[in-house]
């Protein structure tokens, strides 16, 4: 679908959830602000879970797919809803945004240093396995050497 109707759908999403969030951002190719979006990314730390999964059932058809990510059908959409923590929220958020090419750009040179950047957004870890650079995405690049990306930089 074209930029401008995700875009439409997300934000229709994004106000219908966001009560029942802490925070609650759109990622994936939208946030890319690529011109032809496949699916929609949302991800969301919830504040209040009950009713979160009863307005997200109200959305449309959907199912769990772990216990961190639901599937919706929203206006024949499909909608990723990606439940984040106050710790994972800026890794998953910017594993979500992608691109996949800038995932693997990443991992790449986490790897290098002996790190790991986990693709399911639980966090950057160093070689004793423990938790680093989570604060914000800016604090991600950082750690791993790269310069900064604004997501729509990122191919």
């Amino acid at each position: 679908m074209e930029l401008g109707r995700a875009k439409a759908i997300a934000s229709e999403v994004v106000k219908r959830l966001s009560p029942y969030c802490q925070r609650i951002e759109v990622a994936g190719s939208i946030r890319r602000q690529e011109p032809v979006v496949k699916d929609i990314e949302i991800v969301l730390i919830p504040s209040d879970a009950w009713n979160l999964s009863h307005e997200i059932m109200g959305l449309g058809p959907s199912r769990p797919m772990g216990d961190k990510l639901e599937r919706v059908s929203y206006d024949g959409v499909r909608v990723n809803l990606d439940h984040a923590s106050k710790e994972t929220w800026a890794t998953l958020l910017l594993i979500r945004t992608g691109s996949n090419e800038n995932n693997i750009h990443l991992c790449s040179l986490g790897k290098e240093k002996g790190w790991y950047l986990a693709v399911t957004g639980n966090g950057l870890f160093d070689e004793n396995g423990r938790r680093i650079a989570v604060d914000t995405e800016e604090s991600i690049y950082e750690a791993l050497g790269a310069p900064w990306q604004e997501p729509w930089e990122r191919r």
